[in-house]
């Protein structure tokens, strides 16, 4: 790696901890669930809404952080994401009512939408184009990082008085540390040639490119600088007419299905599922820190291989790999056709495959598909649509467990896994050798 490269990769690495609160914070609630629903005697339909209210907040953060981005740039955007953090973290911990916890989760969740666009997006224009895949994952890699802390605070101070409140405040502690990071990162060279700040843009861009990619870079930067001069309302005009609008629809699909696939519900609730085995709130606890262990090794494999691949191939793997995976898992649960003592290894294949593939790989390709005209709001919409598809399966997943067999709910999410098989292997493009 020369030392482009190596600016790059800090200049990343720092972004990423924006997608490090991300997964942090849509953890931490995990390990709350074994003691607020006693604690507020929750039914699963409650449940349900308190799990999934924090992602009412993600759809309206991504929208309106499409528009903060642009107007104030990448880095004051970051910044105010970890503020919003800092403060819903605490408060969520000090509420001593079920509607208060509720209004925090949704304020945290305004700040996880705006990081999810964010920090790819930053990573994405800082980035040249022959490590751009491998830098964009960082952005996943930085996000099951913060899911396996959240597995490990919640396993650590599950034992200590108030510990639901403590899992919820301790959220402010990596979003301290990403407030002080910031301040030590450029801001977008793209953004701030958009802005019509050629020299300022063009002296942070020489650092992270070569001699020969500048120039063509900036070529490629005024051939698209029609959108300074373009209104909001034209922008969005012109995402939904063609050529655009069939790339959203593909955006959408992959931003939908990377949450319905049925990770994120083993993600969240894998309590719930080892209970149904026989675990004791400890080892349920425990399971989480492996299956987050696991989340993180394989996000490392697929940070090796999206460049040299590519991103079609990795999906359909993933998707292809995931519908067989799940059927085993709910056939573990249904007669004696698998016993359920291999559901635990089940699940860690089935979480390293999606670690491997869609999880962050549908980021990746969200950030390349679309020319720089129409970048932050297309993103924009397609991160509230994943975040709308979040908060459908997180408020319907304790209900199905409840109401359907283990077996049938498995089922449903392999079958969901089979169809996006079909639908990327047919319609969605290789995006590697896009221009960003």
């Amino acid at each position: 790696m020369n030392a482009r490269e190596s600016k790059v990769l800090l200049y990343s690495l720092i972004a990423s901890l924006g997608g490090l609160l991300f997964g942090f914070d849509i953890a931490i609630f995990s390990g709350t669930i074994p003691f607020i629903v006693p604690h507020f005697n929750l039914e699963p339909d409650q449940l349900g809404w308190v799990a999934s209210c924090l992602y009412v907040g993600c759809i309206f953060g991504a929208m309106a952080f499409g528009r903060i981005a642009q107007r104030l740039g990448r880095k004051p955007s970051l910044i105010l994401v970890s503020v919003i953090f800092i403060v819903s973290s605490i408060f969520m911990g000090i509420a001593n009512t079920i509607d208060s916890i509720i209004f925090w989760r949704i304020v945290a969740g305004f700040s996880v939408g705006g990081a999810s666009i964010l920090s790819p997006l930053y990573i994405a224009e800082i980035s040249p184009q022959k490590i751009r895949g491998k830098m964009v994952s960082l952005n996943q890699m930085a996000i099951v990082i913060g899911i396996l802390l959240a597995y490990l605070s919640n396993y650590f101070l599950s034992g200590i008085e108030g510990n639901w409140r403590w899992m919820f405040i301790s959220g402010a502690v990596p979003a301290a540390a990403f407030l002080i990071a910031s301040f030590f990162f450029p801001e977008s060279p793209k953004w701030l040639i958009y802005k019509g700040k050629l020299a300022e843009g063009t002296r942070i861009l020489e650092k992270t490119v070569d001699a020969a990619e500048l120039v063509s870079e900036l070529e490629y930067l005024q051939s698209q600088n029609t959108k300074g001069k373009d209104s909001i309302g034209g922008i969005y005009r012109s995402i939904f007419q063609k050529p655009y609008s069939f790339l959203l629809l593909i955006a959408i699909v992959i931003a939908v299905f990377q949450q319905i696939s049925g990770a994120n519900a083993v993600l969240f609730y894998a309590p719930i599922i080892f209970e149904k085995v026989g675990m004791d709130v400890e080892n349920q606890l425990l399971i989480q820190i492996l299956i987050g262990s696991v989340n993180l090794l394989f996000t490392l494999v697929a940070i090796r291989t999206v460049d040299k691949f590519g991103r079609k191939k990795l999906m359909m793997i993933g998707a292809g790999t995931m519908a067989v995976l799940l059927l085993l898992i709910g056939l573990s649960f249904q007669g004696d056709f698998i016993p359920q003592k291999f559901v635990s290894a089940l699940v860690l294949l089935f979480i390293g495959t999606y670690a491997a593939t869609l999880a962050p790989v549908t980021w990746v390709i969200i950030a390349e598909i679309f020319p720089l005209r129409i970048r932050e709001q297309a993103m924009s919409i397609a991160s509230a649509f994943l975040w709308v598809a979040c908060f459908g399966i997180t408020y319907v997943f304790p209900v199905m467990i409840a109401t359907l067999t283990t077996f049938q709910t498995f089922t449903i999410f392999g079958g969901l896994c089979a169809i996006y098989f079909l639908f990327l292997w047919l319609y969605v493009p290789e995006t590697k050798n896009n221009r960003v």
